[in-house]
């Protein structure tokens, strides 16, 4: 359990006051919550290079699980250990007698939306500005807003190779940068373009695409939208809005 302390660093950069300790792990496994390691396998004996934490959760009545950790170390990546590990943590979930999964993601990481959406079935149900105050000084920090995402445990996991964008347009790139996001009749279908990889983009250019998808994004979620997948043309990706049923 201490070595997954090592994954989470590897994996986003986290100084010490950030990482989860190993104690949180040692006493989550024995109160009901999962941790999981994920391991080559031609050396069991090496140490870790992906983790899972989630725990029991209860609000207004409703029991689920919620996955607060999912990390896999860089050289990993790409490799379908985090399918994996969702997987696994599914099966102890249901195992629990739970039929609901949340967590949370940044809505600047399609690669993390690919996964949630694409390879699991999820989907997105409520946008949350500034979630975490990251930094020493929250009112300067970049903010910290995340997607949270409901996976329902009942229904069969199926991945998806990642449609073709096709609805009305809410939100598209113009030089790089967010055009001013576009009004919309009620479309059954939305879609909201995102950087393959805005943390390589300067900071005011990637500051600009974050309050630009809040925009566009948190009201859509708010009025009766989810987001259901991402859809891929060349080298550009554009969220999915779909209209829940009533």
């Amino acid at each position: 359990m201490r070595a997954l302390e090592d994954v989470q660093v590897a994996a986003w950069g986290y100084a010490d006051r950030e990482v989860l300790p190993a104690t949180m792990f040692r006493i989550g496994a024995h109160t009901g919550a999962t941790v999981l390691g994920a391991y080559p396998a031609e050396d069991v004996d090496a140490p870790p290079f992906g983790l899972a934490y989630g725990f029991p959760a209860l609000q207004g009545g409703r029991l689920w699980h919620h996955s607060h950790l999912l990390a896999v170390h860089p050289d990993w990546r790409g490799s379908g250990a985090a399918v994996a590990l969702k997987l696994a943590q599914r099966e102890r979930a249901v195992s629990q007698g739970l039929t609901r999964m949340t967590w949370t993601f940044d809505p600047l990481v399609p690669r993390n939306a690919r996964l949630n959406l694409g390879k699991l079935g999820a989907r997105a149900v409520r946008y949350h500005a500034d979630w975490y105050a990251l930094g020493e000084d929250p009112a300067t920090a970049f903010p910290a807003d995340r997607l949270m995402i409901e996976w329902d445990l009942t229904r069969p996991q199926a991945e998806r190779p990642p449609p073709l964008p096709e609805g009305e347009f809410v939100l598209k790139a113009g030089d790089g940068r967010p055009a001013s996001p576009l009004p919309h009749r009620d479309a059954p279908r939305l879609l909201a373009e995102v950087p393959l990889d805005a943390f390589a983009l300067p900071e005011d250019v990637r500051l600009t695409w974050r309050l630009a998808l809040r925009a566009v994004l948190e009201p859509a979620l708010e009025n009766g939208y989810a987001v259901t997948d991402l859809a891929r043309e060349g080298e550009r990706a554009f969220y999915v809005l779909t209209r829940l049923q009533e």
